[in-house]
């Protein structure tokens, strides 16, 4: 063997008799404990909150405003969650929305915002269910513009 071969061949064989042994410099490894059952989709509870792109002020406004007339029994918090969503989705019956009231901000909800946004709000893009940059800026004015005190 050559010397260089020789070498890579001691220091391989040096550690994995060590690790079989349990211990190069006194480290051991202990068997790891089983994973948890995952969790199925219909257990998991949506809990994200999605201002899209509203500041937590402007996310309060939009709260007061859905707290006033749509039944929002959450905090004035400024964060848009699945509580916040579900009053947002009563609102939006009246603009096309026809999915579950349930606070996912899918494209049905995003769609139907897009509708409410168009004339008051200047949105002027696609019924298209992305919330991209016109639908934010859209939805930040009508944030700022509810009408509602808290």
């Amino acid at each position: 063997m050559r010397p260089n071969a020789m070498s890579r061949a001691l220091v391989t064989t040096t550690a994995v008799l060590g690790l079989t042994a349990g211990g190069i410099s006194g480290v051991s490894f202990a068997a790891t404990a089983p994973l948890a059952p995952r969790s199925t989709a219909s257990e998991i509870t949506p809990l994200a909150v999605v201002n899209l792109g509203l500041t937590t002020a402007e996310a309060k406004k939009v709260q007061c405003f859905l707290d006033y007339l749509w039944d929002y029994d959450g905090d004035i918090d400024g964060a848009l969650g699945t509580q916040s969503w579900k009053a947002m989705q009563r609102y939006l019956v009246g603009w096309g929305y026809e999915g579950a009231i349930d606070g996912i901000v899918g494209p049905g909800t995003v769609m139907a915002l897009q509708q409410s946004l168009r004339r008051p709000w200047g949105y002027g893009g696609k019924i298209d269910g992305i919330a991209g940059a016109e639908t934010k800026a859209a939805f930040k004015r009508f944030a700022e513009n509810t009408g509602v005190r808290c």
